[in-house]
């Protein structure tokens, strides 16, 4: 037989082990433990034993971007009201603008998720 030759049969075989996927984000371990609340639950749990912000982040990144774009239709009617120049270029450079602001937003609200689930882990290793 070849140095490269099967593993010897003492060895089990590389890769993931078998039986099903892991279930949790990102492909890790579901947390166990008690059930998640709903808003109003994690939002009055006093105890802060479930967190309340991956709930919140979708919602305020929607926001965000509707605030987002109601300022530009607001700057882009000001801008034609000026002039048609301003208009204009309100109309061309407010996207750029909005885009910016939107990924600059996107950025801050996953770190803060980031640090929650972080969180969440931690906490569930140490049970």
């Amino acid at each position: 037989m070849s140095e490269y030759g099967s593993p010897p049969p003492n060895q089990p075989p590389a890769g993931p082990p078998p039986g099903p996927p892991p279930s949790g984000p990102y492909g890790g371990a579901a947390p166990s433990g008690a059930p998640r609340k709903g808003f109003f639950g994690s939002l009055f749990d006093f105890s802060f034993e479930h967190f309340v912000t991956p709930i919140i982040v979708k919602i305020v990144y929607v926001l965000a971007l509707a605030a987002l774009v109601l300022g530009w239709l607001v700057f882009l009617a000001a801008g034609f009201s000026q002039s048609a120049g301003a208009g204009i270029a309100v109309l061309v450079l407010g996207p750029i603008g909005l885009i910016l602001y939107l990924a600059l937003i996107r950025m801050t609200l996953e770190f803060y998720l980031a640090i929650v689930r972080m969180s969440e882990d931690i906490h569930t290793r140490l049970r």
